[in-house]
Parts: structure tokens; C-alpha cells; sequence
């Protein structure tokens, strides 16, 4: 039986974005106090699922990405495997950690089921009963039905029953893939996770002078700051440049910039770096849905999280770094000019439809060469803005080929290469690459 708190996140879930809450109709509405219903609203808040708004209230907002992802339930299994819930629809929002394959005997698959877990069963009801005693939610596959045993014993134990008309090897791969993209989404560092609380950062008043903005500016060594009305909303953002010359008692919002640009906890590390590259800023504002400042983060902070990111190894592999695998360098180490020289071969799975290598395959290929290209040159990741591509001659399945890259223009920032793609010595793909240079932290 699901307690109060859940069916109060579950009505909250339920609700159309932009409905609004409140605490008095949702103890009214669900029949509980106003205490019980208070603390759900405030973890659905922790959630993402609400937000509350000045002179608006609390309303039923999109829940945010990262909090979509951190687990896998047996709810979204369904939608996963087009299943249809056979008994014990109590547990669905419980998380799925791994699942079990039934295809051995009941003595030799005990030691495989775990609470949490998912045993993926034909038509087998001393199965089905053995998972569900052990803790574990049970998905028949195939269309069969279920006795009425099994699913009394789901009600009672909260654990669902799952029917689909997939065969087993068809449900495993869907319910594998989306495992996988779970841990590949959970690896997308945010805002959130990297800049300075409102707490911890250094911001001005409408009503501040530029006198208090030089002094702000001696005591942190900074010299950009975010500007804050009376109720804490951003209202503009302000430096070295907008206040020289100023009359010190003048006050800041007279030589601020108003409307600046800001960013949200749950915007990606990458997107607000080609922001600030492009952008040349070193300090953003991170603001609340209804724009209150909750902190800033710093050109800094944003470089070594992205250093971090290209460094580290991903739980799960995406395509691009599957492609970049396969990638080879075929430089020779006795070259005193250290010329570049990498090597791809074309595989069953990078092909079209009709045998050739993918345009995009190629591209990502382009893009690969070019991430080894500056990181061997200048111990510097990049981000891609650009890439001129020119497919000469089809590339065919097995194709071993040669690609030789060429910085042709490199500054503070940004960079230029030439990547020349060869096949048996005649080239067949031609890529002008221009790139963003993420800095050294």
C-alpha cells in the first residue's frame, strides 16, 4: 500500500504542467494534513517536478533532465516493452537495477534473482512466483496470461507483473539499451553540478553605488557582479568597463548592463562553455525559473569541468566514442616533422543502405581526427562549430583508410584544420574543420 507522501508525489506527477499547488487544496483534495502535504510538495520540489514563483505560487513545472534519468522504474519498463501491468501496480514507480533472463532451472537461477531485479519468464507460473518471493518484479513474455496466484501474490508483495508480446530476446535488448542510456545520461555534467551558491557568491543592489562596486571589487579581486532587485530577481550585470569614469555616488543601475545573459542549474557544462567562449565572458548569472539569482559560475569552473569531461571514461559508450575507437594512429615515431597520419576501416555497421560509408560516419570520423589533431599539438580539447565536408569517391565496406590532418590556423580560441581522407593513396574526402579551443584549466 503506497503511504500518503507517495500518492501525494503521484497526484503531483500527474498533473498538467502549470496547474497550480498549494498546500490547503492539496490536504483538502487527498485528504491528509497540512504538514504531510507541505513536506511533498517540498521533495517534489527536490524532484524537479514543481517550482515555486514569486507572486505566481507553486506550479507544476517539467521535470528536469537529470532528474528524469538518475533511475530506471518498472513504470517506464512498460512504456519500454509496450507491456500492459498483470498484478501489483503498487510497485511500478520501484527502480529496476538489472534483469534475469529464465532459462534455466528454478535451483540454478535462485542465486541470479536480487530484490530490484526483473525476471524475464515465458509461460511459467513456478517461476514467476519464485522471482516475486524473492523480491524481484516479473515481465512474461510472448502474450501469455497469468494465473490468479500470481498476480494475488503481486498485489500483496507490491511488485508488478509485466505482459508484452515481444519475445524474450527482443525485450532484453530494448530494456538493455535504455539501461545504457541511463548511465550515459547520468555522465551530462550541469550547471548544478559545478557553480557557486547564492550563498557563496558576490552580487549588488539596484540601489548600490558604484563607490560599493569598487569596494566589492577590492575586497574579492573580481570585477564583474551580477545586479539583484529588492526581491533578489537579476535585473542586469555589471564591470570594470560600464563604471569607468562614473561619479562614485552614482548607483549602479545607471551603468549596468540590464538583460544580461544567464543561464539555468540544469543547462549542460558544454552548452554554457561555447557560450562564454563565443561570448568571451568570465563570469554568468544562474538564475531560478521565475529569473532569481541562485549563484554564478566562472569561466574557471566551467573549463576544468570540461577537461574533466573529455578526460574521463564513460560508463557507457556513445556512438561518436565507438567510432572513435576504431580510430588508429598510424604516425610514425621516427618522423622528425611529427606528422600526423590515423587510420579507419570501414565496418558492417558504418555503412548505408546501399554499402557505402555513412555521411555521417564520416563526419564523426572528421571530428574524431581533429579532437587527436589539437590534443596532440596543443594538450587542448575542443568543441566543433564547423565542419565543410567534400565526399569525392564512395568509400566501400573493408576500405582501409588514411587520414591526414593539418592545422592551418590556430589562435587563443579558436582553430582552423585541413583533414584529407585517402584511400589506396588517392584522396576521395576532403573537411575544413573550425574549432573552439577550451582552455587550460
Amino acid at each position: 500500500m503506497a503511504t500518503k507522501h507517495d500518492q501525494i508525489l503521484k497526484h503531483i506527477e500527474g498533473l498538467t504542467v502549470g496547474d497550480r499547488i498549494s498546500v490547503r487544496s492539496i490536504a483538502k483534495n487527498l485528504g491528509v494534513s497540512e504538514g504531510t502535504a507541505y513536506r511533498a510538495i517540498k521533495d517534489a520540489e527536490n524532484m524537479g517536478l514543481v517550482s515555486t514563483i514569486q507572486r505566481v505560487g507553486t506550479i507544476r513545472i517539467e521535470r528536469k533532465l537529470k532528474k528524469n534519468i538518475e533511475r530506471l522504474t518498472f513504470d517506464e519498463v512498460v512504456k519500454i516493452v509496450e507491456g500492459e501491468v498483470l498484478g501489483g501496480e503498487a510497485g511500478l514507480e520501484k527502480s529496476l537495477h538489472k534483469f534475469v533472463i529464465g532459462a534455466m532451472t528454478k535451483e540454478a537461477m535462485i542465486r541470479y534473482i536480487t530484490p530490484d531485479s526483473l525476471m524475464i519468464v515465458g509461460n511459467r507460473s513456478d517461476v514467476q512466483a519464485l522471482a516475486l518471493k524473492e523480491g524481484a518484479a516479473v515481465l512474461v513474455t510472448g502474450g501469455f496470461a497469468i494465473e490468479h496466484t500470481i498476480t494475488a501474490l503481486a498485489d500483496e508483495l507490491a511488485l508488478p507483473v509485466i505482459g508484452t508480446t515481444y519475445d524474450t530476446f527482443t525485450v532484453a535488448t530494448l530494456i538493455n539499451r535504455a539501461l545504457s542510456d541511463q548511465l550515459i545520461k547520468k555522465d551530462i555534467m550541469l550547471v548544478e553540478d559545478i557553480y557557486t551558491p547564492i550563498k557563496k557568491t558576490n552580487y549588488l543592489l539596484t540601489t548600490d553605488t558604484i563607490a560599493d562596486y569598487q569596494r566589492l571589487g577590492e575586497e574579492t579581486g573580481h570585477s564583474r557582479f551580477p545586479i539583484v532587485n529588492r526581491n533578489k530577481r537579476l535585473v542586469g550585470i555589471v564591470a570594470a568597463k560600464d563604471v569607468l569614469g562614473k561619479n562614485l555616488e552614482q548607483t549602479i543601475d545607471k551603468a549596468m548592463t540590464k538583460e544580461p545573459i544567464a543561464v539555468k542549474r540544469t543547462m549542460s557544462v558544454a552548452s554554457v562553455s561555447h557560450q562564454m567562449i563565443w561570448d568571451g565572458f568570465e563570469v554568468m548569472p544562474v538564475v531560478a525559473d521565475d529569473e532569481t539569482l541562485v549563484g554564478i559560475v566562472s569561466r574557471q569552473d566551467v573549463m576544468k569541468a570540461m577537461q574533466v569531461l573529455q578526460r574521463q571514461t564513460q560508463i557507457e559508450d556513445t556512438i561518436p566514442d565507438q567510432i572513435a575507437s576504431e580510430i588508429t594512429d598510424l604516425s610514425d615515431p621516427e618522423d622528425k616533422e611529427h606528422t600526423l597520419k590515423y587510420g579507419f576501416t570501414v565496418t558492417p555497421q558504418t555503412i548505408n543502405s546501399v554499402g557505402t560509408l555513412a555521411f555521417g560516419i564520416l563526419s564523426e570520423v572528421v571530428s574524431s581526427v581533429a579532437q587527436l589533431t589539437m590534443y596532440a599539438y596543443e594538450k587542448r580539447n575542443i568543441l566543433i562549430e564547423q565542419i565543410n565536408l567534400h565526399y569525392f569517391h564512395l568509400i566501400q565496406i573493408d576500405n582501409k583508410l588514411e587520414i591526414r590532418p593539418k592545422v592551418l590556423d590556430i589562435g587563443r580560441r579558436n582553430a582552423k584544420l585541413d583533414i584529407e581522407v585517402y584511400l589506396d593513396h588517392r584522396i576521395v574526402a576532403k573537411a575544413i574543420v573550425i574549432c573552439q579551443l577550451i582552455e587550460k584549466p
